[in-house]
């Protein structure tokens, strides 16, 4: 079996390939690629999958091509989709471009022989008049053949429109292009896009191109029934900005026992012994929680960083375990509020509360007690902590408490947080 295929196999990757894929891809190096519509400014994690076909294809010694779609994104692919795709503007389209170009620059090597390589199908599309695309290129699918797929199939009660119909047409095109000018034999991508990949096959072979195969994984459903990739405030991005490292390494770390050995396969770079052996020591202790951690780490490195995941870890610390407040003081303003999102907030002015005593503080300023009662009798039994410190009846709030000079973390009993946030 050839090593890439083969490789794919044991982690659970394959959904279906097209016969002959392992004998095209042992004659020597391959060209493949996977398709990536730009339809946000971020790609999210459920794009980590069809990047890791690349990368695997990389490291078993082929050639990856990975295409943005710049055309295919103005048209909106139907595939998985119960009603039409929002069309995006040229300005906007241009953005999300360049946002997931950079994002799979991280993943793959773009120096060597089998160098990766990014391509953009406006580049061929741009002066391809709709006249010549319907002479050259549609004549040679019939509808009858279009009709068959999955992705149209699912959409005709609902209606489809001619723009979205048409989708499978042009990712075809796709295939064939980049057959004729890169020597592309192979396209790879999750099982919803058999249709539309093997309909670039077909348009191979009918256009006289020789042949083409096609690979798809299977599409990763959760043991709890929940969507891969989504928490309770959307998509998980990779994309710093629009999900927090923190909240990354979360995901990863909060990976049901039942997912996390399917995640450790598809998302780790790691050896199959490596694999196997975690597998093991996490079997007889799942308490310790031995793959969760190991994959939240290598993954926030990966995406982000060796810092971001350290931050990350450090961030965990403060709020599930024992942490100090020099810790606290440590974390950026983007990681202090990703750890405490969630959590009972208030606004309060500065100029206010600085100096205030400590329960003039909780029970006045903010609603953290109730009665200035409460607050004294909690603080007595050594229950309240201001930043990470337990506090007495004394203390008085200095300039010198505020985190990144707004903010203030009250902890009352041992998992009640509020942050204070002063303008």
């Amino acid at each position: 079996m050839n090593a890439f295929i083969e490789e794919l196999e044991w982690r659970g990757m394959i959904h279906d390939v097209m016969p002959g894929t392992d004998e095209a891809l042992d004659v020597g190096m391959a060209t493949g690629y996977v398709g990536f519509d730009p339809t946000a400014e971020s790609l999210h994690i459920g794009n980590l999958v069809p990047i890791m076909l690349l990368t695997h294809f990389q490291r078993a010694g082929h050639k990856p091509l990975a295409l943005v779609g710049g055309a295919t994104g103005m048209v909106g692919d139907p595939s998985g989709k119960k009603s039409e795709r929002q069309l995006l503007s040229e300005e906007v389209l241009q953005r999300n471009i360049a946002g997931v170009k950079a994002q799979l620059e991280k993943f793959m090597d773009f120096e060597g022989e089998n160098a990766a390589e990014i391509v953009n199908n406006y580049d061929w599309f741009k002066d391809f008049s709709l006249l010549d695309f319907l002479r050259d290129v549609g004549k040679h699918l019939t509808i009858n053949y279009m009709m068959a797929k999955d992705s149209v199939k699912s959409r005709l009660e609902t209606g489809l429109s001619f723009t979205e119909f048409s989708y499978q047409l042009i990712q075809g095109y796709d295939f064939f292009h980049l057959k004729k000018e890169k020597n592309c034999i192979l396209q790879m991508g999750g099982s919803d896009q058999w249709g539309n990949i093997t309909a670039g096959t077909e348009l191979i072979r009918r256009m006289d191109a020789g042949t083409a195969f096609a690979l798809t994984c299977p599409l990763i459903t959760k043991a709890d029934g929940s969507k891969f990739g989504k928490s309770e405030g959307g998509n998980i991005w990779l994309d710093p900005n629009l999900t927090t490292p923190y909240k990354f390494y979360q995901y990863w770390l909060n990976a049901s026992d039942e997912d996390v050995p399917k995640w450790m396969r598809i998302f780790s770079l790691k050896s199959r012994a490596e694999i196997e052996k975690l597998e093991a020591d996490h079997g007889e202790a799942p308490h310790m929680r031995i793959l969760q951690s190991a994959l939240a780490e290598e993954l926030t490195v990966r995406v982000h960083s060796r810092e971001e995941y350290e931050k990350a870890l450090a961030a965990s610390q403060i709020l599930f375990g024992k942490s100090t407040k020099e810790q606290l003081t440590q974390l950026d303003e983007n990681t202090l509020l990703s750890v405490f999102d969630g959590v009972p907030q208030f606004d309060v002015l500065k100029a206010e509360i600085n100096g205030a005593n400590v329960i003039d503080l909780l029970a006045e300023h903010t609603g953290v007690f109730a009665s200035k009662g409460e607050a004294r009798r909690m603080i007595q039994s050594n229950a309240v902590s201001v930043n990470k410190e337990k506090v007495g009846i004394d203390w008085s709030l200095s300039a010198n408490d505020f985190l990144n000079d707004r903010y203030v973390l009250v902890q009352k009993g041992k998992k009640n947080y509020f942050l204070l946030k002063a303008e």
